[in-house]
C-alpha cells in the first residue's frame, strides 16, 4: 500500500472517529428528548412495582420527560431482563432490577440467558431490605420453631408460596427446607400480589417476601409474621424474632432494588439518570415512602453498583448449587 493511500485511510478513520464522538456528545447533551420507559418485570402491586412508583414522579421532574411504567411479567422477572439485553442502549428503556431475575434465576438454569456482570449497564442502587416470613392469620404456628414442627408433622401437605420460580421468595423457601429439614412444596405464582391473596385465603401456608408486600397485610391482621431475615429485628415488628435469634442464621437474606439499562449505554446518559435518582432519593417524602414499606434507601452509583452485583453473584451461586434449586 502506498504512503499516500495509507494517509488517506488514516485520515478517513480519524474523521469517522471524530464524527462518532461528536454524534455521541450531541446525543448525550440533548438526552432526554422523549418519554422514558421504566420496565417492571412483575405484575402490578408487588414490591418492585412499589419501588417504581416511588421513583417515577421524582425521575420525571429531574429529567423533564414523562417516565412511563410498563409491566412485562413472566418467568420471575427473567423475561423482562432478557428483553432489556436486546433493547437499544439509548437510555430510553430502563428497568427496576432486583435480586431474583438477575442473580438467582439465571444461575438456576441449565443455559444462562444472560450474565448479570457482563450484559447490562448498572446505573444505581436505590433501596434494600430483608424479608418477612408470614403465614395466614389463623395458622397454628406463631414463630419459626412452631412452624417447623407443624411442617414436619404435615409432611408433603405443607407448602410455601413464591412470587415466581427463581425469585428470592422461591429461594427463601428452599433455604428453609435445607436448613430445617422440612419438605415444603413450592407453589409459584406470577408475582407477589396473587401469592399474598392465596396466603390470606389459606390455600398456601408460608410466604417469605419483602416488607413492602407483607407489612400492610400483617398490620391489618390478615397475615401473621413468624420471623424476619434481617440481622436485627424490624422496627415495625419489634416482637418478631430474627432468623438468627430463632437458631437459623442460614436463613438471613436481604434484597436490593436499583435501576439497570441495556449494555453499552453512553456514560453521560448513565450519569444523568444516576443524578436524577440521587435527587429523587434526597426528597424527604420519597425516603418516607420507602421507610413506610419497611425498605431502606441505599444509594450506590454506577461503579459501586456494578461491583456490588458481581459480589452478589459470587455469594449466591454456591447457595443455589447447595440448594439444588433448578429452573427449566
Amino acid at each position: 500500500m502506498s504512503a499516500r493511500r495509507r494517509r488517506l485511510l488514516l485520515g478517513a478513520a480519524s474523521g469517522a472517529s471524530l464524527w462518532l464522538f461528536g454524534t455521541r456528545q450531541a446525543f448525550a447533551q440533548s438526552w432526554p428528548a422523549k418519554p422514558i420507559r421504566l420496565i417492571v418485570g412483575f405484575p402490578p402491586g408487588g414490591g418492585i412495582d412499589i419501588v417504581a412508583r416511588n421513583l417515577q414522579p421524582g425521575l420525571q421532574e429531574a429529567l423533564g420527560q414523562p417516565v412511563i411504567v410498563e409491566y412485562k411479567p413472566g418467568a420471575g422477572g427473567v423475561l423482562a431482563a432478557g428483553e432489556l439485553v436486546r433493547a437499544a442502549p439509548d437510555g430510553y428503556t430502563i428497568l427496576v432490577a432486583n435480586l431474583g431475575p438477575f442473580v438467582l434465576a439465571p444461575n438456576m438454569m441449565a443455559k444462562r440467558p444472560f450474565d448479570a456482570t457482563r450484559d447490562f449497564t448498572w446505573i444505581a442502587q436505590t433501596s434494600g431490605a430483608g424479608y418477612i416470613a408470614a403465614v395466614p392469620a389463623n395458622h397454628p404456628a406463631n414463630n419459626l420453631a412452631e412452624f417447623i414442627a407443624w411442617a414436619k408433622a404435615n409432611g408433603d401437605k405443607a407448602n410455601y408460596a413464591s412470587g415466581g420460580s427463581g425469585s428470592i421468595t422461591h429461594l427463601n423457601g428452599e433455604l428453609l427446607n435445607q436448613a430445617a429439614g422440612t419438605k415444603l412444596v413450592h407453589v409459584p405464582y406470577k408475582g407477589s400480589a396473587p401469592a399474598v391473596q392465596d396466603l390470606i385465603g389459606g390455600q398456601t401456608h408460608l410466604l417469605v417476601d419483602a416488607a413492602s408486600v407483607l407489612l400492610p397485610q400483617i398490620q391489618g391482621g390478615r397475615l401473621k409474621a413468624i420471623y424476619v431475615t434481617e440481622p436485627q429485628r424490624m422496627a415495625q415488628l419489634p416482637n418478631v424474632a430474627t432468623a438468627r435469634e430463632s437458631g437459623f442464621a442460614a436463613l438471613e437474606t436481604s434484597g436490593w432494588q436499583g435501576i439497570v439499562g441495556p449494555p453499552g449505554m453512553p456514560r453521560d446518559v448513565v450519569n444523568k439518570i444516576a443524578k436524577a435518582l440521587r435527587d429523587t432519593l434526597a426528597k424527604p417524602d420519597v425516603r418516607q415512602k420507602f421507610t413506610q414499606t419497611g425498605t431502606s434507601v441505599i444509594e450506590r452509583g454506577p461503579e459501586e453498583f456494578a461491583a456490588f452485583i458481581a459480589a452478589e453473584v459470587a455469594r449466591w451461586v454456591p447457595v443455589i448449587r447447595a440448594s439444588g434449586a433448578t429452573l427449566e
